[in-house]
């Protein structure tokens, strides 16, 4: 039997694209192994968000060929579709693909057998305008299901090469979506987190759908106890979708909603589409509409021209919202933006400075919230084993909590009240306190 191992990088949608392509491979008899073992094909599904990405994926590509050097590597994803030139010069590269036609990998792999000889599938991504409906039927091991709904971005902030590696905004149908829903609730799944490169364009180029009617469909399938959104830009959490979101009761409450800065100057320079004002008064309608919600988010420090009165207004405004976790991330240039060519770059070691100044500032924000909700009970979703901990599982609350209880009964996908106790690093302690609510 034939191997194939993935490796994948960056982001939720990455992670799924790698889930199809394995069920590909499994269709075609392969045998899907971990990457470090030998294996006949090796996969590098690539990231491009920083130059950290772009490197993790060259080291990935040669320690394939050192595993097994008679194996074909496969490159696709976003570093492969931004630099395709520069992939194919690297060792031991036999094929490219970018960010579409990942659905023809074992077609262009057994091209390759026959002619041993690079091919480069990497094609104008600027100009696709269909959805690449790659599915997904089970995960390995998992009880929360990624969703890709959505492809490319039309935003263009300054700073990203993503609408450049992922092209413009495509939909994928309602019919295709609900079906793989009704597939994964017969699998056992009991939530569904929606992802997508810009989640809150879905159905912009398609007629009768949007984001909100979609998650409505979603909500009435039968055996799906959660639904999750990944990530939403401000200004989508307006008066009509937090009303219908209350209509929603397994819309669970937690929102990843983009800030990327606290300081207004630095949002226009970063050609974000609302000020910290807007921002504000998302969080408040959230807040004010769901009391247990939790809100997270992504934090950019060092973008260029960001001086030190900047810095500081953003840290007040993160101080200031209490979010219940945040990414904090240092601004890496990326050739073709127009961030990349703006003058006053920030020396790394300040960005160093900053980034572990705003950590800080979340940590205590996260445990803030950790601590306002402490004594209450809630339903918690249990993922997996804790690897140190025998007799432990652990799960998620629908707002995002990360909870650890004791049982004696394997618990993993299932759903148990729990009363949240203490806690302890970066989780919470909790105790099983009634039967399985589901």
């Amino acid at each position: 039997m034939k191997k194939v191992a993935f490796y994948t990088l960056g982001c939720k949608v990455n992670q799924y694209e790698t889930e199809a392509m394995a069920e590909l491979f499994e269709k075609e008899g392969y045998q899907v192994v971990d990457f470090d073992e030998y294996a006949d094909v090796y996969v590098i599904n690539t990231c491009t968000v920083t130059n950290l990405g772009d490197r993790k994926s060259r080291q990935m590509i040669r320690r394939a060929k050192r595993l097994n050097e008679h194996s074909i590597v496969a490159v696709v994803g976003c570093y492969a579709q931004t630099a395709s030139e520069e992939v194919s010069k690297i060792e031991g590269v036999n094929l490219i693909i970018g960010t579409k036609d990942r659905s023809r990998i074992i077609e262009l792999i057994n091209q390759l057998n026959e002619q041993r000889r690079q091919i480069n599938a990497v094609d104008n991504i600027m100009r696709t305008r269909e959805f690449e409906d790659m599915k997904v039927t089970s995960y390995k091991g998992k009880t929360r299901a990624f969703l890709k709904i959505q492809e490319g971005c039309n935003q263009f902030c300054s700073y990203c090469i993503i609408p450049y590696a992922r092209g413009p905004v495509r939909s994928r149908r309602p019919e295709d979506i609900l079906e793989e829903v009704k597939r994964l609730a017969q699998n056992g799944f009991k939530e569904i987190v929606f992802a997508g490169i810009h989640v809150a364009s879905y159905g912009k180029d398609l007629k009768n759908t949007s984001l909100l009617k979609i998650i409505s469909q979603v909500h009435e399938i039968e055996g799906i106890e959660r639904l999750r959104l990944s990530s939403v830009e401000p200004m989508t959490i307006n008066e009509e979708f937090v009303q219908l979101a209350k209509q929603l009761p397994k819309l669970c409450p937690h929102y990843h909603v983009s800030l990327q800065s606290g300081c207004d100057e630095t949002l226009k320079r970063m050609n974000r589409k609302y000020s910290t004002s807007d921002y504000r008064q998302v969080v408040e309608r959230l807040r004010r509409n769901f009391p247990d919600v939790a809100i997270t988010t992504d934090i950019m420090v060092g973008f260029p021209g960001e001086t030190q009165e900047e810095f500081e207004k953003s840290l007040r405004f993160v101080k200031e919202m209490e979010f219940s976790q945040a990414h904090v991330f240092k601004y890496s240039k990326r050739k073709g933006t127009p961030a990349a060519s703006m003058p006053d770059q920030v020396p790394p070691a300040e960005k160093e400075r900053r980034s572990k100044q705003m950590l800080e500032l979340v940590h205590g924000s996260q445990r803030l919230f950790f601590e306002k909700n402490i004594g209450k009970e809630m339903e918690v979703l249990f993922e997996q084993p804790v690897k140190e901990k025998e007799g432990f599982y652990e799960g998620l609350t629908p707002n995002y909590i990360p909870v650890i209880v004791q049982s004696k009964d394997n618990i993993e996908g299932k759903i148990f009240k729990v009363r949240l106790e203490s806690i302890e690093n970066n989780h919470v302690l909790g105790t099983l306190i009634g039967g399985q609510y589901s």
